[in-house]
């Protein structure tokens, strides 16, 4: 049977039963000297609009264990989520934000650029972490001990106020596309997939934001258009690129571009 988490290298001390509550993985690795902890999570991975956001987060010890609206924020309505990002915002001793356009999402894979931003999340945090909480799946080069947790942003605080981070700025960004391309109800959906975006595809076929990567896009543009439009397309998705990089994503600005093109960050202080 596979076990719900992955070591690399070695976890430092017992591992904490998944209702022991957020906050349990932080406090047992404090006890072995690996600290600060960050965690790191995306959102936007199985929509099929709109850019990939990466966050990696640093909480003070202190303040986790009152931090009381913290959860995965799948779980959470979109008011919660907003709370719970100030809270986070609160709490963080260092945060950094990744977004990754859709045209790059295109051209290298998604889970290329799912790792390629979990990196570069970790690289832009200013303080130097002892060990990184991600949820999921594996992450080397990351130039710290890491630990993958099934579900990590149910059962660890640092993966959920990540989790948080990247969720509730890619909808504000998703909200700014929605102002831009109305008729997709990119503010409802977010750019996954869902009953109203299928129609919108199927009337007006895609838009820049949308991932050619995804059937039902490809589907979409070979409807309305046929598929020699493609190519023009993707031209513009990746001046739409660089228009989002450039939204304000959450305290602080969206930083310049980082390579691979369409790739960027922001924190606190930039």
């Amino acid at each position: 049977m596979a076990r719900p988490w992955t070591l690399y290298p070695r976890y430092p001390g017992h591992t904490p039963r998944r209702d022991a509550g957020l906050g349990a993985y932080e406090t047992v690795l404090a006890r072995a000297g690996f600290t600060p902890v960050a965690g790191i999570d995306e959102a936007g991975r199985g929509a099929c609009a709109g850019p990939l956001v990466v966050a990696a987060v640093v909480l003070d010890p202190a303040c986790i264990r009152r931090m009381h609206g913290l959860a995965d924020s799948k779980l959470l309505s979109p008011a919660a989520r907003e709370d719970a990002y100030d809270e986070v915002l609160r709490c963080a001793i260092d945060w950094h934000v990744v977004v990754i356009g859709a045209a790059q999402i295109d051209a290298v894979g998604l889970h290329v650029c799912n790792v390629y931003g979990m990196r570069r999340a970790f690289a832009g945090l200013r303080c130097a972490p002892g060990y990184v909480l991600t949820d999921g799946f594996e992450v080397r080069g990351l130039g710290a001990p890491a630990l993958a947790i099934w579900k990590g942003d149910r059962v660890t605080a640092s993966v959920a106020a990540a989790s948080v981070l990247a969720k509730v700025s890619r909808d504000r960004m998703m909200r700014d596309l929605h102002e831009r391309y109305p008729v997709y109800g990119f503010d409802r959906h977010k750019g996954y997939v869902t009953g109203d975006h299928v129609r919108a595809l199927a009337e007006h076929g895609p838009c820049p934001a949308h991932r050619y990567s995804f059937v039902n896009v490809i589907k979409a543009a070979a409807l309305r258009d046929g598929l020699d439009t493609m190519a023009e397309e993707l031209a513009e998705a990746m001046e739409l690129d660089a228009a989002v990089t450039a939204m304000e994503s959450m305290a602080g600005a969206v930083g310049a571009p980082m390579s691979p093109a369409g790739a960027s960050g922001g924190r606190r202080g930039e």
